[in-house]
């Protein structure tokens, strides 16, 4: 097989969460072990960090990976989803996977019988990513938690350090739908006597994540309790953090989000630097400054255009839009939303929190479980909120540019599937 004949395979023979959403999710470990297997085991030589949580691990799995780079390690990077290009998933020191490398991974599993075992698109992939860390002689890996923790295909690895964000109401039909349970899912990837950092926590669900690292005798350390910097300032394209462990921090990042992240990275840092990692405050500076350029990360608060300014954001949940809504409606009536969901999202909550006084523009994208735009349309007026409908992210996205007047800002997300169309088109 070509490369386009092995993505053809992979998108449409293996059921793939992406697109068909919980049909393709396999909960357990059995078959991404056996698939290991067959690959040697890969996992088993490799030195990981594993990063889970329900908002902000790929912005958290990304600086951590760029200031490891910075640091002088050889660093591999899994994450997912993918905005536009399948390789975005694995990366080393932020270069993408090679097309042969894809194509060799995928005809080796089909002629040693790894398709057997019928895989899910994420376990294939999580195996890809550790085979070809391990050949590439990677110092340390970033692993990021795909769904849920305990029974993610990334949970056969025992890393130097878990970090586990936070903890919001996300997939509650396949992880719970309460925080504790959810909590319970993503504190499974709490290993024996592998420290763990925490990034938010509070009542019952800290109790949650403070009986599992008991009970495996891990260290643990809550970065809400310690924050990491004495203060930060807002600014439209980066982040300033003051006297933290390492000095005053320049974040490339810049959504109201990455406070919190930030938090949670400079914790884990110090965590590894305990674990004898040598990591300088230069190379953290580096990292938080330099995270996108680095890694390739994408589609976080990100600013994709001027004159009008249009930005675009993958949150998706109530916990990431309990950030972006309150910076959105500072722009009042300049507001223009172009929005979109997948339609096993439970989007009442997300829509109350939206600003009342944007122009929206409500549109499907292109996977096969978009929520299609007049569904939505009929959502949003139960929450207050109504505007116009189109049957893609094009055709939204080109008629809020052409109803923008100057000074307006034209907001694109509500999905990341919504935010890898806008990509695709610019």
């Amino acid at each position: 097989m070509n490369y386009q004949e092995t993505l053809d395979f992979l998108y449409t023979q293996v059921p793939m969460f992406q697109s068909i959403g919980a049909g393709a999710y396999k909960p357990g470990l059995d078959t991404v072990r056996a698939l290991s297997a067959k690959f040697g085991n890969p996992h088993l030589r490799l030195r990981t960090i594993h990063v889970g949580g329900t908002n902000g691990k790929g912005s958290t799995a990304h600086t951590l990976a760029a200031v490891l780079q910075s640091a002088g390690y050889k660093t591999g990077l899994f994450t997912s989803p993918h905005l536009t290009d399948f390789r975005e998933r694995i990366r080393i020191d932020g270069r993408m996977i090679s097309r042969e490398a894809v194509v060799d991974f995928v005809g080796r599993y089909l002629s040693n019988g790894g398709n057997e075992l019928k895989p899910s698109f994420f376990e294939l992939t999580t195996i890809m990513a550790f085979e070809y860390f391990e050949k590439s002689n990677v110092d340390v890996a970033v692993i990021e938690v795909g769904l849920g923790g305990r029974l993610d295909s990334t949970n056969i690895i025992t890393p130097d350090l878990s970090v586990i964000t936070n903890i919001s109401l996300d997939h509650t039909a396949l992880l719970g739908h309460t925080p504790e349970a959810i909590a319970t899912e993503k504190a499974g990837i709490i290993k024996e006597g592998v420290p763990v950092v925490i990034g938010e926590s509070g009542g019952a669900v800290r109790e949650v994540f403070a009986d599992t690292a008991a009970r495996r005798h891990a260290p643990i350390c809550y970065a809400d309790d310690l924050i990491g910097y004495e203060h930060a300032e807002l600014h439209d394209d980066h982040i300033s953090y003051h006297a933290t462990l390492y000095g005053d921090l320049t974040g490339e990042l810049c959504g109201d989000c990455q406070l919190k992240n930030a938090s949670t990275i400079l914790c884990s840092i110090d965590s590894l630097c305990q674990l004898g990692y040598n990591i300088s405050s230069e190379a953290v500076a580096a990292g938080f400054s330099n995270v996108c350029r680095l890694t390739g990360l994408a589609g976080r608060w990100m600013k994709v255009r001027e004159n009008p300014t249009v930005i675009c954001d993958t949150g998706h949940n109530v916990g990431g839009w309990s950030y972006l809504a309150e910076r959105l409606s500072a722009y009042g009536d300049r507001l223009h939303m172009v929005i979109g969901f997948v339609n096993d999202k439970d989007v009442s909550g997300i829509l109350k929190m939206m600003p009342d006084k944007a122009r929206y523009y409500f549109v499907r994208p292109s996977v096969e479980r978009g929520l299609d735009h007049n569904a939505l349309a009929a959502a949003a007026s139960a929450a207050g909120k109504t505007g116009l409908t189109f049957g893609s992210v094009r055709d939204g996205y080109e008629n809020a540019l052409s109803q923008a007047k100057e000074g307006d800002i034209v907001f694109v997300g509500g999905s990341t599937f919504v935010v890898a169309d806008l990509m695709a088109l610019i």
